[in-house]
């Protein structure tokens, strides 16, 4: 998957398919599954973030080592998370005869991570770099 590149902040998703259970055992076929408003699936991908600007950019200082315009603020979701999200705001896209979604990172609406302490794994590294 490493040739698929993931824009700003969208998530590449791989959708649960197939028939679904309810809670009263009735079983859905994947036809009325896809039809609900809210879709699950898990993570495969994430792109690199919001765009902010970066306060460190000056064009006036020639002498000193060139930094970029802009910079990425992380995305929550990392790969490996079970989301669930607004199927109104998805486009399905065919990579390699699989199917996938990519979401905005604003329709997920809520994420299961198996290990929670890593939503400050990516927080750590930020605060360091700006030390």
């Amino acid at each position: 998957m490493s040739e698929l590149i993931i824009i700003g902040e969208r998530v590449l998703i791989q959708p649960r398919d197939g028939e679904q259970q309810t809670d009263s055992g009735l079983v859905l076929p994947a036809s009325v599954a896809e039809r609900e408003r809210v879709g699950s699936g898990h993570i495969v991908l994430v792109g690199p973030g919001h765009l902010i600007p970066n306060p460190e950019y000056t064009e006036g200082e020639p002498w000193t080592a060139p930094k970029e315009a802009v910079r990425y603020l992380p995305l929550q979701a990392q790969p490996g998370d079970f989301a669930f999200f607004l199927r109104d705001e998805t486009t399905e896209l065919s990579y390699k005869g699989k199917k996938y979604l990519i979401v905005p990172h604003s329709a997920i609406l809520a994420l299961v991570r198996e290990d929670p302490d890593k939503i400050l794994d990516g927080l750590e590294d930020i605060l360091n770099a700006e030390r």
